[in-house]
């Protein structure tokens, strides 16, 4: 009698598992996202080419584990993998945690196969073996061939059977796993389709096992969704130690490698790369291409400070005020938070006296930046009264306060981080919040250091 199959039904959105198909996922509230599955056989023995536990484990037997107290664990520091790109290192914390499984997700075409390439072109020291799903050999070194760097320490495997790439593992025995991408993989323990929720789940806790249990560094490329979040389950992102997002627009130049989530280091870091011909260049001094270059006087820009991790960043605000010609203002920003915009509009109106309710508001981040630092507050406050009075800032002034609903200028943290980079690209005026004056000596820098304390005392100087 032929044995019984079980299925059951997933959401290809977020995982939930259902016993029976429904129009409408309960755990995230998307349609039409269920997908029939076939269950894995858990009294299926495994086949040949199965990843086995390392170690001593004698067959069949189960090694049971023990409370310990807190002094007890002992540890050793890990020595990181320090690789030749920096903006990398800095991003995952001070390099390649060994044993450690890092997930980088961003929109088809944005170059996270160059990236992942180049990086494994780079790891001279390091056995490297990149795992393609998605391009044959010849089309991967085709692309190599583009890349200014060369290595004898890099291996090319087309496969998608996870049975079969750890065959080759075991052979190659490599120092750092490079998967592309995790959506293209499939294990012969399911019968599902590649890309489908149980085979992400399946592939990935496969992969986590090797890298625990060998130390061995592994990188998963991943597919996004239209919304932008990574598809496949959430799970996904909770079982990997490291996720990565490369944003960017594919009709600029600039790419942004942000960090979400990070077990071994921060999560405010980011690094920057410029797409060239000749693969991704490292950019080592961010603010000089944040701030553009600009012939004549400009109303509505203004420069501010933020910090990013441990990196300050001077990045420039534009902004256009015009009367409005519809009944309703139009409020529009890009890379900043409108309602904040909104709430700075309003202490303008309030506080400043400026009449701004019937004026079309058009706010810019250059670079394609998204700025969360309240920092850039007076800066954005700068711009907009620049521009509503048609009145250029002086190019060599910026700005690093936060804004409150008084008017007041409040202070902000690490601010001779910021003052130190304004004055390193050649700003000669720098405006804080005069509660940031603790400690802050001016004789210390060359720059000139303005201490204000409300909203009113800023549009004195620079406006009358």
């Amino acid at each position: 009698m032929a044995k019984k199959v079980k299925t059951a039904f997933f959401c290809q959105n977020c995982g939930h598992e259902s016993a029976k198909w429904q129009g409408k996922c309960p755990s995230c509230g998307e349609w039409n996202t269920f997908v029939e599955e076939i269950l894995q056989d858990k009294s299926a023995a495994p086949q040949k080419g199965d990843w086995k536990p390392a170690g001593n484990v004698a067959e069949g037997k189960k090694t049971v584990s023990k409370p310990l107290k807190i002094e007890e664990i002992t540890y050793s520091e890990e020595q990181r993998i320090i690789t030749k790109d920096a903006e990398l290192n800095r991003v995952l914390g001070g390099g390649i945690m060994p044993g450690s499984v890092v997930l980088i997700g961003g929109e088809p075409g944005i170059g996270k196969s160059t990236l992942m390439l180049q990086i494994a072109l780079t790891l001279n020291q390091q056995k490297v073996l990149y795992v393609s799903g998605e391009e044959s050999g010849q089309q991967i070194k085709q692309r190599a061939e583009r890349l200014p760097f060369d290595s004898d320490n890099c291996y090319i495997l087309t496969e998608t059977n996870t049975q079969q790439i750890f065959q080759q593992i075991e052979q190659n025995k490599p120092d750092v796993l490079v998967i592309d991408s995790i959506q293209t993989l499939s294990s012969s323990l399911l019968e599902a389709a590649a890309g489908s929720v149980s085979q992400v789940k399946e592939c990935t806790l496969e992969l986590i096992r090797f890298a625990k249990e060998t130390n061995t560094p592994v990188f998963m490329i991943g597919h996004i969704t239209k919304d932008g979040n990574l598809a496949g389950p959430k799970v996904l992102e909770h079982m990997v130690d490291t996720v990565l997002q490369f944003e960017g627009d594919r009709h600029m130049t600039y790419r942004i490698l942000r960090t979400t989530k990070n077990r071994f280091g921060s999560t405010s870091e980011l690094g920057i790369y410029e797409m060239q011909s000749v693969g991704l260049r490292e950019v080592s001094n961010p603010s000089e291409i944040l701030i553009s270059q600009r012939d004549g006087g400009l109303s509505g820009i203004a420069v501010g400070t933020i910090m990013e991790g441990n990196r300050p960043l001077l990045v420039e605000v534009q902004s256009l005020v015009t009367p409005s010609v519809y009944g309703n203002p139009q409020r529009n920003s890009n890379g900043f938070d409108s309602k904040r915009l909104n709430m700075l509009l309003a202490v303008l109106e309030k506080r400043g006296g400026y009449k701004l309710s019937f004026s079309d508001i058009f706010l810019n981040i250059t670079g394609g930046l998204k700025v969360e630092d309240p920092a850039i507050d007076l800066a954005v406050c700068a711009s907009m009264i620049s521009s509503h009075e048609d009145w250029a800032l002086d190019g060599q002034v910026c700005f690093a306060a936060e804004v409150g609903l008084g008017g007041e200028i409040r202070a902000i943290s690490k601010i001779e981080h910021r003052i130190s980079e304004a004055e390193k690209l050649g700003f000669k005026h720098i405006f804080v919040s005069k509660f940031n004056m603790k400690g802050v000596k001016q004789e210390d820098h060359n720059i000139r250091i303005h201490a204000i304390g409300k909203l009113e005392e800023l549009t004195d100087y620079l406006f009358t």
